[in-house]
């Protein structure tokens, strides 16, 4: 991305996504993404190398409702600092879940790709950690669209 795109890109997350917890969720959940890909440009094995393009592809389809996803939090409960968002808790905390675990499915085909751990098992340990990524960013869907309900305050 060139300096004008990424400074035009940049304008138009502060404008959708804010400054704040949903903007972070939104990168921490891109950045994960990125990690993945560059993992995936060491991969030798073919085979291997087949199911982890899948995962991603699954992953990179997830990215567009995760922005869809903080676009409507934004809007609905703007966020420019770090303060807690109120109703939209659960929403958040699905998406942070959601960017950590698909940070670990980074790792996991980071290992696969250098041979540590269950290799024999190919990219299954990759497999269930990206399903728990798409588990979570579902169950942000699924609290944004009823207005996040459940969100208990602790005490």
């Amino acid at each position: 991305m060139g300096f004008f795109s990424a400074a035009r890109q940049g304008r138009k997350d502060d404008a959708e996504l804010g400054k704040g917890l949903w903007r972070r969720a939104h990168g921490r959940f891109t950045r994960g993404l990125d990690r993945y890909h560059q993992v995936l440009e060491g991969v030798e094995d073919e085979t291997h190398y087949a199911e982890l393009v899948d995962i991603a592809d699954e992953l990179s389809a997830v990215s567009d409702r995760v922005r869809r996803i903080c676009v409507e939090a934004q809007r609905r409960s703007p966020s420019d600092g770090l303060d807690n968002p109120g109703a939209l808790a659960a929403v958040h905390r699905s998406l942070s879940m959601a960017g950590n675990s698909l940070a670990t499915t980074a790792e996991a085909a980071a290992m696969l790709r250098l041979g540590l751990g269950a290799v024999p098992a190919g990219a299954a340990s990759v497999r269930r950690r990206a399903e728990s990524v798409l588990e979570q960013v579902n169950d942000a869907e699924r609290r944004l669209a009823e207005g996040a309900p459940g969100v208990r305050e602790s005490g």
